[in-house]
């Protein structure tokens, strides 16, 4: 009876396992197929995010060199802007050193003299034709407009001179330290000189700067009128040769 049994029912098992085999096999080929799907789904959503980013990296670093490298221009050019600022610096102040040179050169160039004897040789062959005095306020060296108005009259009487000498004397009043003073006319005595040197071209050893300082007064120092007049620096006009007719006299 039992073997009976188990040969009737052997058939029907194996129907069954075969039933299960194809379902699971079923099942399984469901499963692949339904995870390939999803993966490559995944993967089209998920790749234009991906390439995105990396285009945003890409550009990222590109303005980043485009920044580092403006930088690096824009501190070129400051650079040589500052060189160039610095350059002409160093060209204007040794523009200014060479005409503080040249002014000191002209400066030494003038005959400083306490006289003109001894200096100038046959003295006594020149004549004074023409001269002028200028004025100066207390304890000032600078010419006024009307101070370069009288000197521009007189540098006219020049024109045409061969073989003159300008015999400069400046001056002050007795007010101070004589040693101040002495500096204080010769400061003077240069403006005048610098002044018809420079606007007419007189040669700077056509001058004789004499009797600079206090000693050479031309009037009373008691009183404010003559202490005015002797701050003053006066120019003579002297020449050697003989003057045509008509020449203007002293005291221009």
């Amino acid at each position: 009876m039992s073997s009976i049994m188990r040969s009737s029912t052997n058939p029907l098992a194996g129907k069954i396992g075969s039933v299960c085999g194809a379902i699971f096999a079923s099942a399984l080929i469901v499963f692949l197929t339904v995870g390939c799907s999803s993966k490559n789904y995944v993967r089209s959503q998920t790749a234009p995010l991906i390439q995105q980013t990396n285009d945003l990296d890409a550009k990222t670093a590109t303005d980043h060199r485009n920044i580092v490298d403006t930088d690096e221009r824009a501190q070129a050019g400051i650079s040589k802007a500052q060189s160039a600022a610095d350059a002409a610096d160093q060209h204007a102040q040794a523009a200014g050193q060479s005409a503080d040179a040249a002014g000191r050169s002209a400066q030494e160039a003038y005959n400083r003299v306490d006289t003109l004897s001894g200096v100038v040789a046959n003295l006594d062959n020149y004549k004074s034709i023409a001269d002028v005095n200028v004025t100066f306020a207390f304890d000032k060296a600078v010419l006024t407009a009307d101070d370069k108005k009288t000197l521009d009259d007189f540098a006219a009487s020049l024109t045409g001179k061969r073989s003159y000498i300008l015999a400069v004397t400046g001056g002050t009043d007795s007010v101070g330290d004589a040693n101040y003073n002495y500096q204080l006319s010769q400061r003077r005595a240069d403006a005048v000189v610098n002044y018809l040197a420079t606007k007419y071209n007189i040669p700077p050893h056509k001058f004789y700067l004499i009797g600079i300082g206090k000693d050479q007064e031309v009037a009373d120092n008691h009183t404010s009128a003559g202490r005015a007049k002797n701050r003053r620096v006066e120019v003579k006009l002297m020449t050697n040769m003989e003057q045509p007719s008509g020449a203007t006299p002293s005291g221009l």
